[in-house]
């Protein structure tokens, strides 16, 4: 087993991603709720056991090299697959008319809650993790057609410098299990079925 306490570099260095080139490379495969720990024990690809230790409130990204054998030349990295996120601006809303404003927060809120997406709101924005296809998510913030209300769709790993180690956590940590819900249910407790869930309540029905 090899105990990891420091990132060694990054593969968005040219150095490192030089030497990952010409060295045999083992990949640390981790979940959205996994890369957000700062203490864990994994099995790499290659079967390398590694107990990961670093420094609190820090966590992994993508392309992190996590242990470098320069006479084997062999080297292995964190490879972390985060969903892509909706990215709701509320911006608009903040210097305009404040019954507007709460309006709209209510019934954004009671949206979300009802297709049972996470969400982590940081100053003006509300960050949805994908757990669905991108074309339901978008069906389903055109049909409530919320008033200047901007949203946008952004990789998981452009959303993570944004949030804290805790807001990542619950945002990406949430989205798992979510998706592992949604996996097994297909319903929405609010009438407003997205396209995903029609297709559970038919299974349902036919059932």
């Amino acid at each position: 087993m090899i105990i990891i306490e420091r990132v060694l570099g990054n593969l968005d260095d040219e150095v490192w991603r030089g030497r990952a080139e010409r060295a045999e490379v083992d990949e640390l495969r981790l979940s959205q709720w996994d890369a957000q720990k700062s203490r864990f024990r994994k099995v790499t690809d290659g079967g390398v056991e590694l107990a990961v230790s670093l420094d609190r409130n820090t966590h992994l990204r993508d392309g992190d090299v996590l242990a470098w054998d320069e006479s084997g030349q062999k080297i292995v990295i964190a490879r972390i697959f985060l969903r892509d996120v909706l990215v709701i601006d509320l911006s608009a809303l903040v210097d305009g008319d404040a019954r507007q404003l709460a309006r709209t927060c209510v019934e954004l809120g009671h949206a979300l809650g009802n297709q049972h997406w996470p969400a982590v709101v940081k100053d003006n924005r509300v960050f949805v993790p994908l757990t669905v296809d991108q074309k339901v998510v978008a069906s389903v913030m055109k049909t409530h057609a919320f008033k200047n209300v901007a949203y946008a769709f952004s990789p998981g790993a452009f959303v993570i410098p944004y949030l804290l180690p805790h807001e990542a956590r619950r945002l990406f940590g949430g989205a798992e299990q979510e998706s592992h819900s949604h996996s097994e249910h297909g319903h929405d407790h609010g009438g407003r079925a997205s396209e995903a869930h029609d297709h559970g309540d038919e299974h349902d029905r036919r059932r």
